[in-house]
């Protein structure tokens, strides 16, 4: 059915759809357009700090439609759970249907802790704001008591958990276990100060080890061994929402949509997919869903839709990446500068100087998308990313 105002629809309200939401409602404001934002959740998620949270510490909250006031964008809370690109509607909560004309898929991705037996029945993950916090009750009480934590993944998130956790309950014994080499991705000195950070506050590492099932008060790995483990968190492993491949839109083997070099659906044109939900490929490789790629994605997204419905012809995505800022407690930091393709270089960061580059860059983007509902905001000073128009 047609109708005299574009719709857009833009599923998820993480960094990825707020930054696209914003920009869109600035980029069409004359264009005749009505934008929709989806989302389970009313308040919005800085999925980057919830180590903090994990850790007890209080972050502010903020509400989508209070950062979104102004812009005319409808929000919708619930969660999409079919889409019918033929009809092109969307169902939300198994009741409510929008029709679109035009669909922003940012549904993101989440820690999978369905692989290992037991990871999802005994280990928390960063998932949300509710999960972690649930998390820093329980560690309270280990903490209290002197006992023992496992964090399982020895990825950036994993590092960024395991310091802050030790730094903020110094009387805990907290292990990190990996199967590969924490910090691997940085350089030799980069990583050297990462170890030393870890020595600094009594993080055991465990490196080249295989989580093999998680249970009450242990971590059994693969060679049989037990760790004590009063209280685990997962952060290793992501997982995708079926949605898109349940409804016909072409994915690849992980289910991240299959995407041009607009960011469009190559089996639905109409279907723009931003962030951890897209298999964006780059020249030198693929993107890797960080939040520091996908707010670019977003604002590309955005001017994209606003230049098509203006008649001009889309131009291509381009993106590579610059550092990997990563925080180690609150008073420490290292920034790893890289290349496009995410390798090192030769320079980093460490220390105080490490700490303030790191709040800058990482600071809430709420900031970008409020001056994005009236200015078109430069997204990739935010997170570092490099995203060329």
């Amino acid at each position: 059915m047609s109708t005299s105002v574009h719709r857009i629809v833009v599923l998820g309200a993480g960094y990825s759809g707020m930054m696209c939401a914003a920009r869109l409602a600035y980029r069409t404001r004359r264009l005749g357009v009505r934008i929709t934002v989806v989302n389970p959740s009313e308040r919005f998620t800085e999925r980057l700090r919830m180590h903090q949270v994990a850790a007890g510490q209080q972050l502010g909250e903020f509400r989508i439609p209070d950062v979104l006031d102004g812009t005319g964008i409808e929000f919708v809370q619930g969660w999409a759970t079919a889409i019918d690109p033929e009809r092109r509607a969307v169902e939300v909560d198994g009741r409510t249907e929008l029709g679109y004309d035009t669909l922003v898929y940012a549904l993101g991705s989440t820690t999978d802790a369905s692989k290992v037996p037991g990871a999802a029945e005994h280990a928390f993950t960063l998932n949300s704001p509710q999960i972690a916090g649930l998390f820093a009750d329980r560690l309270a009480e280990v903490a209290a008591a002197g006992g023992t934590v496992t964090v399982c993944g020895g990825g950036l998130t994993g590092i960024e958990a395991a310091t802050e956790i030790a730094e903020s309950h110094p009387g805990l014994r907290v292990t990190l276990l990996s199967h590969g080499e924490p910090g691997a991705m940085m350089g030799d000195k980069a990583r050297a100060h990462l170890y030393k950070a870890f020595d600094r506050l009594g993080v055991t590492v465990r490196a080249g080890v295989k989580v093999a099932k998680v249970m009450p008060d242990s971590v059994e790995l693969s060679h049989g061994e037990l760790v004590p483990s009063d209280v685990c968190l997962w952060t290793t492993g992501v997982v995708v929402p079926p949605l898109a491949a349940d409804s016909g839109v072409a994915v690849d083997d992980r289910g991240l949509i299959l995407v041009d070099e607009t960011l469009t659906s190559v089996s639905h044109p109409e279907i723009h997919a931003i962030g951890d939900a897209a298999a964006v490929r780059q020249k030198w490789g693929t993107v890797h869903g960080t939040c520091q790629s996908g707010i670019p994605t977003g604002a590309y997204t955005a001017d994209t839709i606003a230049r098509v419905l203006r008649g001009r012809r889309a131009k291509p995505f381009r993106y590579g990446y610059f550092h990997q800022p990563v925080s180690l407690g609150r008073r420490d930091a290292v920034i790893q500068f890289t290349h496009a393709d995410d390798t090192p270089r030769r320079t980093r960061l460490t220390g105080r100087a490490a700490v303030m580059y790191k709040e800058m860059v990482s600071a809430s983007p709420l900031t970008t998308y409020r001056l994005s509902k009236r200015f078109v905001v430069t997204a990739q000073l935010s997170k570092g990313g490099r995203a060329t128009r």
